[in-house]
C-alpha cells in the first residue's frame, strides 16, 4: 500500500482495505485523521506504546493580540509620568493635587512595567496601580480634604436649583458672578442630585458619579465593540482598555477636578461601538441624544454621524437617527429643565452666550489659543473670532457633503479634526477642551481588528512524554 492510501482513506482500494484492516493500518490511519487537529495522545499500531502529538497549525483562529503591547504600555506611561510631573511644577491649587498623585501613579506602573517586561506577570496589575494612583486616590483626597472645585460648585447649584424651582438656570437679573451661569445642559445636574437631596460625605460629591458613571459608559462601549461576546480574550482585551482609558489623563484628570467631560466622552465612545453596526441606530441615537442633553459640545456629532450614514445606509435611516438623537434630547432637557421653557433668554445666555464670552462675566477658564488671542484684541477681534469659528465651521460641513465618511471610524475620525478646529478657533476656549479629539483617537486605537495569520496546512510533530521514549520516522 503507498503512503497516500494511508493519509487518504479515500484512495484505499478494496484490496488494500483489507490488508490494512488485517494489518490494523486502517484504523491507524482514521485515526489520525480524526485527532492530528487536535494534538491527542495515539496509540502507535503494533508497538504498544504511546506517541503524544502536538498541533502546529498556520491556520490559527484568530488571535486577539490587543494594540496595548506591554511596550506601548510603557511608553505611554512614561508619558503620562512626565506630563504629571511637568503639571505638578507649573500648576496650583486641585490642578496640582491631582498631578502628584498621578505623577506616582503613573511612575509607579512603569516602574513595574520595566520590571517585569521579561516576566508572566499580567498587564493589568500595574494599570490598576495606574487607575489607583490618578483616579482613585485623588478623587478621595480631594472630595474629603479640599474645598470644592468651581465646577462642582456650579453642579451642586444647578442640581438644587432645578429641585427647588424646576430649572438649573439662573434668570439673567441673578447672574452677578462668572460662578452663577451654568453653561451645562440640563442633563447635567443630575450628578449633583445626591447633595441636593440631602446626602453627605463621599457620595455627596458630584465627581463620584461622575467617575462611576464614565467608567460604566466605558465599559459598556468597549464591550459592544469587541469582536465576540463569549470570547476570554476578548473579555479581558475590554477590561484592559477600560482600565487604561480610565487612569489615563484625558479621562483621570478631569473627573478628579469635576470638569465634565468624561461622560460626554464616555457617551460619543458608546455611539461610536453601536452605529457601527446598522442594527444599533436607535440605540446610538439614544446614547448621543443623552450626551447632547447634558453638554453642547456632543452636538457636533449629531451631523458628522449623520453624513455618514447617508452614504452608509442611505438618507432615510440618517434623517431616523438624527430626529430620534435631537427628539431624545429635547425631551430630556424639558424633563429636567420644564420651568426653563418660561425664560428661554436665561437658558440662552447660560448655554449660548456664555460659552462664546459674550456675557458681561467672562470664564477665566481660558487658554491662549488663537480663537481666545483674537477676541481678547477688543470686540472687533472677538466677534471677528466669533466669524472665523461660524466660517470654519460651513467649511467642514462642505468637507463632509463632498468626501462624506463611510464608515463609524472615518466618522470618528472626521468628528475629532472638527472638534479640534473648533476647540482651537473658539473665542472662550481652554487646553481641557482638546480631551475630546485625544480621546476619540484613543478609541480608535483601542478597537482596532486584530489581524489573522495565514498560512499552509497543520502539521503534526511527534512530542517525547514523561518516562516515553520516541521511536524515530524511519524506525517505524
Amino acid at each position: 500500500m503507498n503512503a497516500s492510501a494511508v493519509i487518504n482513506p479515500g484512495l484505499v482500494t478494496p484490496g488494500d482495505r483489507l490488508k490494512n484492516l488485517l494489518r490494523g493500518q486502517f484504523y491507524l490511519s482514521a485515526w489520525r485523521q480524526l485527532n492530528r487537529y487536535q494534538g491527542k495522545s495515539r496509540g502507535r499500531a503494533g508497538t504498544g506504546t504511546v506517541e503524544h502529538t502536538q498541533r502546529e497549525d498556520h491556520h490559527p483562529r484568530p488571535v486577539h493580540q490587543h494594540w496595548l503591547s506591554r511596550k506601548r504600555l510603557l511608553i505611554a506611561n512614561g508619558a503620562f509620568a512626565i506630563y504629571a510631573t511637568a503639571l505638578a511644577v507649573d500648576t496650583g491649587h486641585a490642578d496640582r493635587t491631582w498631578a502628584i498623585w498621578a505623577a506616582v501613579g503613573y511612575g509607579a506602573t512603569t516602574l513595574i512595567l520595566w520590571l517585569t517586561r521579561h516576566k508572566n506577570v499580567p498587564v493589568i496589575i500595574p494599570l490598576l496601580v495606574a487607575l489607583a494612583g490618578a483616579l482613585a486616590a485623588p478623587v478621595t483626597w480631594l472630595v474629603t480634604r479640599v474645598a470644592p472645585t468651581a465646577e462642582v460648585q456650579v453642579i451642586s447649584q444647578s442640581a438644587t436649583l432645578l429641585l427647588h424651582h424646576g430649572t438649573p438656570y439662573l434668570a439673567p437679573g441673578q447672574l452677578d458672578t462668572w460662578l452663577s451661569y451654568n453653561p451645562y445642559m440640563p442633563v447635567m445636574a443630575v450628578f449633583g442630585m445626591p447633595k441636593a437631596l440631602g446626602a453627605n460625605g463621599l457620595l455627596a460629591d458630584p465627581r463620584v458619579w461622575l467617575t462611576a458613571v464614565s467608567i460604566a459608559l466605558i465599559w459598556a462601549a468597549f464591550t459592544i465593540a469587541a469582536p465576540h461576546r463569549h470570547c476570554e480574550d476578548c473579555r479581558s482585551n475590554v477590561m484592559l482598555s477600560t482600565v487604561f482609558i480610565a487612569a489615563s489623563p484625558v479621562i483621570a484628570f478631569p473627573l478628579a477636578v469635576g470638569i465634565t467631560d468624561p461622560p460626554v466622552i464616555a457617551l460619543m465612545f458608546l455611539t461610536l461601538a453601536l452605529i457601527a453596526r446598522p442594527s444599533g441606530l436607535i440605540k446610538a441615537a439614544a446614547a448621543l441624544g443623552v450626551a447632547c442633553a447634558m453638554k453642547a459640545t456632543a452636538w457636533p456629532a449629531v451631523p458628522v454621524f449623520t453624513v455618514m450614514l447617508t452614504a452608509r445606509d442611505g438618507v432615510r435611516k440618517a434623517w431616523r437617527f438624527a430626529a430620534a438623537t435631537i427628539v431624545i434630547a429635547g425631551v430630556l432637557a424639558v424633563l429636567f429643565a420644564p420651568e426653563a421653557l418660561a425664560n428661554p433668554y436665561a437658558f440662552l445666555q447660560n448655554t449660548v452666550l456664555f460659552p462664546l464670552g459674550l456675557t458681561k462675566h467672562k470664564t477665566p477658564a481660558a487658554s491662549p489659543l488663537p480663537g481666545h488671542l483674537l477676541a481678547d484684541t477688543g470686540m472687533a477681534g472677538h466677534w471677528a473670532a466669533v466669524g472665523l469659528l461660524a466660517a470654519a465651521g460651513v467649511a467642514f460641513v462642505v468637507w463632509l457633503i463632498v468626501r462624506p465618511p463611510r464608515d463609524a471610524r472615518a466618522a470618528a475620525w472626521r468628528l475629532a479634526i472638527g472638534l479640534t478646529i473648533m476647540f482651537t478657533l473658539a473665542p472662550a476656549t481652554r487646553w481641557g477642551y482638546f480631551v475630546y479629539p485625544i480621546g476619540l483617537v484613543g478609541w480608535l486605537l483601542l478597537t482596532q481588528r486584530p489581524t489573522t495569520a495565514t498560512g499552509g496546512p497543520p502539521i503534526e510533530i511527534p512530542v517525547q512524554g514523561a518516562g516515553e521514549q520516541v521511536v524515530p520516522a524511519a524506525a517505524r
